[in-house]
């Protein structure tokens, strides 16, 4: 058996029955619990218990390929972005600054008072945020000899989505069920209005910009170069990737959903399902019980605090708290979670698919630019500069 479980093909099988069981028991409870937690929690016991190889996700390689489809997936998600809505999506962004403002005052004056203030910046950066967030503070904990809480920041990272996910959930379904109310009584206008039924796709096209094979090329080259513009100019990539994915709708060279056009979509998606889950591959139960009291301090701090923001932020710019607060949230999970939330949402709580659309459609955007503006971008600058004061 454990000859089979070093075949790469067996191993990826064994975690994407997680990710298929995952997605079951999303659609059973309609969507009350999401997909990526049931998958990310089932890893980890499987692993504790030493039901799964702690090498199981090196074993599988798939990560490997996720890895490299998270820029052409971001990509993806330009292509996903109107840039009429784009300019109206300012709210989403005051929002999503105020949950981690709000989030980074509590846990720095809380958790410096109860532990210490290495503690308190070392969970800082990724409670705001995600991976760069996570790298940038354990690469400076590692550099100033802080060894005994370089775990900390990993585990914020790798818990954070347990309690970020259901919560946006709930408000996410809750919304969704009030947009319902609104489409049966008229009231309801889409934040997107026409943007998205714009006939964009329907010219005939040559038999070249017709194959989905051309078409993932083109969204790969346009991936690739949002790489090589994040390495020389220390953006971030994925900031690129999105740009140049809305800038390549724009000039015509991608196609609206270009994956989805390129008969790719789903695979991209589980490939990159894989890397989170990967995330969790290193948590032992011992690292857990040493840091918990202040994992669990930052957690649930951060957490209110996000959701406090977002509250305070969505009644700001005049949103309805349950569009807004899921944006803000989305600093706890960011890329894929959030799309796959939308998705669940947008599937279990409409009665056709015209509605399922609308829900989406309502939904996506704002969450997006919510996990833009926390995860890539403000979580990074406030992890590289708090921690540059240990």
């Amino acid at each position: 058996m454990t000859e089979l479980l070093h075949n790469p093909l067996i191993a990826t099988v064994l975690i994407f029955t997680l990710i298929a069981l995952g997605e079951w028991v999303s659609i059973v409870t309609k969507a009350r619990v999401p997909m990526l937690l049931t998958a990310m929690v089932g890893f980890l016991i499987l692993s504790w218990t030493g039901i799964f190889p702690e090498d199981i996700m090196d074993r599988s390689q798939f990560a490997l390929l996720g890895s490299i489809l998270i820029g052409p997936a971001i990509v993806h998600m330009g292509t996903l972005i109107p840039l009429t809505v784009l300019k109206s999506q300012y709210k989403a962004v005051i929002i999503g600054l105020s949950g981690i403002i709000i989030s980074g005052i509590l846990v720095l004056s809380v958790v410096t008072f109860v532990f210490n203030y290495e503690t308190a910046v070392a969970g800082i950066g990724p409670i705001s945020g995600g991976v760069v967030a996570l790298l940038i503070t354990q690469e400076k904990l590692t550099e100033i000899g802080l060894s005994t809480i370089i775990v900390v920041p990993a585990l914020i990272v790798a818990f954070q989505g347990v309690l970020g996910m259901p919560l946006a959930l709930n408000f996410m379904r809750r919304y969704a069920a009030k947009m319902i109310k609104g489409i049966d009584d008229g009231t309801f206008v889409p934040m997107n209005g026409n943007a998205l039924k714009q006939p964009l796709d329907q010219q005939k096209q040559g038999p070249l910009r017709s194959s989905p094979t051309i078409k993932l090329f083109l969204v790969f080259v346009v991936g690739a170069i949002g790489v090589i513009l994040g390495e020389i100019t220390g953006v971030h990539y994925s900031l690129w990737c999105l740009g140049l994915g809305i800038l390549s709708v724009k000039i015509g060279l991608l196609e609206n959903e270009s994956l989805n056009k390129a008969n790719s979509f789903t695979l991209t998606m589980i490939g990159i399902i894989f890397v989170v889950i990967g995330t969790m591959a290193d948590v032992t139960p011992q690292q857990v019980l040493d840091n918990l009291p202040a994992i669990l301090t930052i957690l649930l701090l951060g957490t209110f605090g996000i959701a406090l923001g977002g509250f305070i932020g969505s009644k700001l710019v005049k949103w309805h708290p349950y569009k807004g607060m899921p944006v803000a949230l989305t600093a706890l999970f960011g890329f894929p979670g959030d799309y796959i939330l939308c998705e669940e949402v947008s599937r279990s709580v409409a009665r056709n698919e015209k509605e399922e659309k609308m829900i989406f459609d309502e939904l996506l955007t704002p969450m997006l630019i919510g996990g833009f503006t926390t995860v890539t971008v403000a979580s990074v600058i406030i992890a590289g500069i708090l921690i540059q004061t240990l």
